[in-house]
Parts: structure tokens; C-alpha cells; sequence
């Protein structure tokens, strides 16, 4: 790819809601002073890209979904000071942030009070639309990519710049550890890398799962107990059991059932967003102090000190790695829930329209 001019090149895109997606070409802005050109060698295939790719949620089309981006540097404008080719970075869920507003200064640029700009299905500042991660090259200001420890192999790195930081982000900032009884709802995408981070931060992890089916996986991961919702009896016996839940499904739960389960002061805090309004009866709160909250990715700090802890601990997320053409049957799979535990696209078996 040309640095220096704006350049099409290779990916996969949902021509409109709803649509099997397919092999095209995408323009990418030549690199600006403070950009950074990457290759792109793997993108995780995200619960939200298939959403959005179906039912558009606000996107615009055609849409090239894609925010769990790993790859190396081959260019960078002369403004920038971080990075240089040969470079293992990776791209999250944000490009572009106002940068000015409070949440911004501090940190919490997927909180912009003037909107955070979206990898992909978004309008960046210039005015274009912005293109994700089923692609071969990606354009960003240095301010938004990030290093990449030599510790993670770039295929299981990808997966962290959403699903890691959506974790890590409340599982720090609740502050699980040591003494910390800590329960992870669902056990896919997210939940896996939940069950990994909260062990490697020293918490007591239990799985809460539909059925037993994962019992061995979540073992594996770091699980120190699993339990199925499924049986009323799990409700009873970890009455008042945990100082923290994480939810990481998007079904309706029975709110006030999964609040029986905090002990004093215990947090609820929801990543998964429900097709409908939830309802919780407020005596569930009241009696015990209890927190029901939510929380969304993590920052770009924030995203940097998880793949620093990450590294440190030697986690990565489980991945399968797929060919482009093999997109829409991986949207099928992950319907399903029939990955373990997330799909990567190998970016160099994309190729031209």
C-alpha cells in the first residue's frame, strides 16, 4: 500500500443490513502526520460485528466490521513519535475521540461526551466513513493504536483489544483479587477471557453457565468452581456468595435472582446488552447495598496496561484461526456457540474483489 496517497485495497464487507458479506475494495486516507499505517495480520470476529452486520444498529453500509485488530507497522507520518515500521501494534474499538472533553482528559475516551469514533460503521472527523479489521491495511492516528507485547502471539492478541479490555476494565476497577470472590456469567468470547484475567489477578473465579458443558474448559482457564444456572438449586446454595458478578451474555436474566447472589456491597455489572428492557424489584438492592451497574471496553490506557498484564501473566485469548471466505460460516458458528473461544481471520487470505 502507497503511504503517501489514498489507496484501495482488499476486504470483506456487508453491502447493507442482513447481507451475506462479501469480497470488495475500501479506500484508505493516505498517512497524515500523526497516522500509522498498519498490516493487518488477524481481526477477531466480535458478538457486535454480527449484530451490526445484521440488524445495522446505527451503521452505516456497505460496512467492513472488524475492532479486534493486530498487526505490524509499514509506515508512519513524520509527526509520530511512538511507533515505527516492524512495530507490533493493534487496533480497538476507537479511532478518534474529541479529546477535549472531561472523560477524554481523563482517560475514558469510549465515554466522549462528543462521541468516541468507531473503528468501523462510523463517521470520523474528516467526514468519511471509517472501515474495520476484515481488511489488509488500516490507517490510524498514533494517539489510537497500540503496542503489542513480543509475549502474545499476534493471532491470540487480537481478540484482547475488545473482549480483553472489556473485562479487564471492570475486573480491575471493581477490584477483584485476593480474598475476592469473583463470578463470571456465560463462558464464550468475553467470559473466557474473564475467567483467565480474573485468576491471573488473584481472584476466587466461579462460572456461572447455562449447563455443565464447559465445566472442563472453564477448569482450564483458571476456574476454581462452575455451577449451571439451569438448576434452581445453584441460586440457593451461593445465596450471598460474591463480591462481584460480571455478566458478559446478552440474554434477559432474572436480575433479581443473579443479585441474590452478591453478598454485602456486591456488584452486578453488566457488559451484555439485552434485546428489551430489564426490571429488577429495588428490594433486590436495599437489602445488602448492592451495586447494579455496566461497563464499556476500557480506555486507551486502560487498553494498554491490559496487554502489559496480559503479557506479564502469559495470556492470550483461545482463538481459531479462519480463512476470509470462511467469515459467514464463522457468523453461523458463533450463533451457534459453537466456537472455542473466539475466530480469527488470517488477513492475508483476503483477497481482491
Amino acid at each position: 500500500m502507497n503511504a503517501q496517497t489514498a489507496t484501495s485495497i482488499p476486504a470483506y464487507a456487508a453491502p447493507t443490513a442482513g447481507a451475506p458479506l462479501e469480497r470488495t475494495t475500501i479506500p484508505r486516507r493516505p498517512v497524515g502526520e500523526h497516522d500509522v499505517l498498519v498490516e493487518i495480520k488477524y481481526t477477531g470476529i466480535c458478538h457486535t460485528d454480527i449484530a451490526r452486520a445484521r440488524y445495522g444498529l446505527g451503521a452505516t453500509f456497505p460496512m467492513v466490521p472488524g475492532h479486534e485488530i493486530a498487526g505490524v507497522v509499514t509506515a508512519v507520518g513524520p509527526g509520530v513519535t511512538e511507533y515505527r515500521p516492524g512495530d507490533r501494534v493493534g487496533v480497538g474499538c476507537m479511532v478518534d475521540s474529541c479529546r477535549r472533553c472531561d472523560n477524554c482528559r481523563d482517560g475514558y475516551q469510549q465515554f466522549c461526551v462528543n462521541g468516541a469514533v468507531e473503528t468501523y460503521g462510523s463517521t470520523g472527523r474528516d467526514g468519511e466513513p471509517t472501515y474495520g479489521g476484515y481488511s489488509t491495511h488500516i490507517v490510524v492516528d498514533q494517539d489510537f493504536v497500540l503496542r503489542i507485547p513480543d509475549g502474545i502471539p499476534l493471532d491470540e492478541a487480537a481478540p484482547l483489544l475488545c473482549a480483553g479490555v472489556t473485562l479487564y476494565s471492570p475486573l480491575t476497577h471493581w477490584k477483584a483479587g485476593p480474598g475476592k470472590k469473583v463470578a463470571i456469567v456465560g463462558l464464550g468470547g468475553l467470559g473466557h477471557m474473564g475467567v483467565k484475567i480474573a485468576h491471573a489477578l488473584g481472584a476466587e473465579v466461579t462460572v456461572l453457565s447455562r449447563t455443565l458443558n464447559k465445566k472442563d474448559d472453564a477448569e482450564r482457564l483458571g476456574a476454581d468452581h462452575f455451577h449451571a444456572t439451569s438448576d434452581p438449586a445453584t441460586f440457593t446454595q451461593l445465596a450471598g456468595t460474591f463480591d462481584l458478578i460480571v455478566n458478559t451474555v446478552s440474554a434477559e436474566l432474572d436480575l433479581d435472582a443473579y443479585l441474590s447472589l452478591l453478598g454485602r456491597d456486591g456488584t452486578l455489572v453488566n457488559l451484555g446488552v439485552p434485546p428489551g428492557p430489564s426490571s429488577l424489584n429495588m428490594f433486590s438492592l436495599i437489602g445488602g447495598r448492592k451495586t447494579l451497574t455496566g461497563s464499556l471496553i476500557g480506555g486507551i490506557a486502560e487498553t494498554r496496561d491490559m496487554l502489559d498484564f496480559c503479557a506479564a501473566h502469559g495470556l492470550g485469548s483461545d482463538v481459531e484461526v479462519i480463512s476470509g471466505e470462511r467469515i459467514n460460516e464463522a457468523y453461523e458458528r458463533v450463533l451457534a456457540a459453537d466456537v472455542r473461544y473466539r475466530f480469527v481471520i488470517d488477513a492475508s487470505t483476503i483477497p481482491a474483489a
